[in-house]
């Protein structure tokens, strides 16, 4: 089976009126005015023509919403492009930083003020996250309605599994909101006026989430998203529990509605209703996870096989999004900006060399001490560079390219090292036939994986007074490193040793309560000690159309 069919079976890329909608709706989010609620587009089908069966309203109300977790332009998609949500929760962090290289990668501080936290309320990659997230929570609401408006061409198994998936795709859109800006606009009816929209306390946004995903979870399909089938791409009963998960271990910061008070509310004290049993945020956190090894995931025998060029049969990952460089044009660019010129050129491609390993994330994996993680091989390029064939590369005047990862700075200007200076991005595989400077690749982005789970459910017991040695020390002996107890500082470096390069370091020191700590070239703001960091202020723009949202704390009107 062509992965690209199974998957595109689902999504029909033909103009019907829904999807001229829906292209219109990507134009408008609620940083807009309300007009576009009206909005007629024309095409060559009326929209009574475009769900005129249930499989058409299946394509173009929950299919086509699968259109938007990749991207190829900046802002767009769930990882894969600049200036988004995987920039938001890597580059923030101290896991990777993106220095200024003389002239390179300035862009007007942007980089830098990611990194030392200083972003304000007219911050661009804000305010454009912002917009696609809420395209997507907007897109979903009309899906939904569309679904009513037409439900009697459909058999009520039909309507409600379809409205299920959608309600499972907003729920997670809506979950990357919380995550980034805490105090919502929680929009659930497409018919909603600007005027009516109002925000809601982060620990109700929350609520709403979880309480949708348990509702539908039975009605999404019980298999595996990331295999090639009926469930490719999608939102399955897995991906579900996985993402009730990591809320569940998220609570005490997702139900703190006051965050720079210094006080959380225990998540011991967080209850959840979970197969019929009253159960707090650990245990819950627990329950969801050994529901995974239920549906089959196990670690893969080699932790490469994740990110391997057809990477579908992977034993563990959980959520993915598909790649086909042919017909799946979505982009994975996090490559292409590590390499340096010439060592993207002697793969083929190009390189922006830009994004590098940071101090404190060097000293987690012990690089070039007796305990050096073995995934640092995996995870990173360092020292001299080699092409395919095990030739070494070589600069513009003959020199050996070395990548020096010690001395990496967030300014380079001065520096020897300049355009060398950093351990560089390796994680997926080489596609040797890849195209469009090696963006476009047939390695599927992995959002969500078992060993996540693990972690997840390691540290849960931790926090809930057991042992959760077990669930670590199988992530580590997977890649042959030696055991360790399992305490929370612990878990915290594995999650870097194992996760680097996935784009979730951002949510995991805000919930060890590490985020706003000085790293290597970071120094702490004044005031960030209250946590108002934590959460990114609503963008500017956003604020100036609806007098009933209000600022995040910490943050002034117009800049910071």
């Amino acid at each position: 089976m062509q992965k690209t069919n199974s998957f595109l079976k689902i999504f029909d890329r033909s103009f019907t009126a829904i999807a001229w909608c829906l292209m219109l709706a990507a134009f408008w989010t609620l940083t807009a005015c309300s007009d576009f609620l009206e909005e007629k587009p024309k095409d060559y089908q009326t929209e009574d023509q475009a769900y005129h069966d249930a499989a058409s309203i299946y394509r173009n109300a929950v299919g086509s919403l699968y259109s938007y977790f990749g991207g190829y332009q900046d802002s767009q998609g769930l990882q894969g492009t600049y200036r988004g949500l995987y920039d938001l929760n890597t580059f923030t962090t101290d896991e990777a930083i993106l220095p200024t290289r003389g002239g390179d990668w300035y862009d007007g501080g942007l980089w830098q003020d990611l990194y030392l936290h200083r972003w304000g309320v007219s911050n661009s990659v804000l305010a454009s996250t912002w917009k696609y997230l809420y395209k997507v929570v907007t897109l979903s609401n009309r899906s939904l309605a569309g679904i009513e408006k037409y439900a009697a061409r459909l058999s009520p198994e039909q309507r409600q599994d379809y409205e299920a998936e959608v309600r499972a795709i907003r729920a997670l859109y809506y979950y990357e909101l919380m995550d980034l800006y805490g105090r919502l606009p929680l929009v659930t009816s497409a018919d909603v006026s600007m005027r009516e929209v109002k925000q809601y306390e982060r620990s109700e946004v929350f609520r709403f989430i979880v309480d949708e995903l348990q509702t539908v979870a039975p009605r999404l399909p019980n298999v595996r998203s990331n295999a090639l089938g009926e469930g490719y791409g999608r939102i399955t009963r897995p991906v579900a529990y996985f993402l009730l998960a990591r809320l569940a271990l998220n609570a005490e910061v997702y139900t703190d509605d006051n965050w720079t008070d210094g006080n959380r509310p225990s998540g011991r004290d967080i209850f959840f209703q979970v197969g019929g049993h009253k159960l707090n945020a650990w245990q819950t956190c627990i329950a969801y996870c050994d529901s995974l090894s239920a549906f089959g995931y196990t670690l893969s025998a080699d932790f490469r096989d994740n990110f391997a060029v057809h990477n579908e049969n992977s034993l563990e990952n959980i959520l993915t999004i598909p790649l086909d460089k042919q017909t799946l044009p979505y982009q994975n660019q996090n490559l292409f900006r590590s390499y340096h010129y010439r060592h993207a050129g002697a793969y083929g491609f190009s390189g922006e060399n830009g994004s590098s390993a940071t101090i404190d994330a060097l000293n987690t994996f012990g690089y070039e001490t007796a305990e050096q993680d073995k995934r640092f091989e995996y995870t990173y390029y360092a020292g001299v560079v080699r092409d395919l064939n095990g030739e070494v590369v070589r600069l513009e005047n003959g020199d050996t390219l070395i990548y020096y990862p010690w001395e990496v700075k967030l300014d380079m200007y001065s520096s020897p090292h300049r355009v060398t200076a950093g351990a560089r991005m390796k994680k997926y595989a080489i596609d040797k036939t890849a195209t469009k400077d090696g963006k476009l690749m047939d390695n599927d982005i992995v959002l969500f994986r078992y060993a996540d789970a693990l972690l997840m459910k390691s540290e849960a017991k931790v926090r809930n007074g057991e042992d959760g040695t077990a669930e670590l020390n199988a992530v580590r002996a997977r890649v042959g490193m030696s055991p360790r107890p399992a305490t929370l500082d612990n878990i915290l470096a594995e999650r870097l040793l194992e996760l680097a390069w996935e784009g979730y370091r951002r949510p995991d020191l805000i919930r060890f309560g590490k985020f706003t700590r000085a790293y290597a070239d970071r120094p702490q703001l004044p005031g960030e000690a209250s946590g108002f960091t934590t959460v990114f202020p609503i963008p500017l723009n956003v604020l100036s159309l609806n007098p009933l949202l209000s600022q995040n704390p910490g943050y002034k009107s117009s800049s910071f």
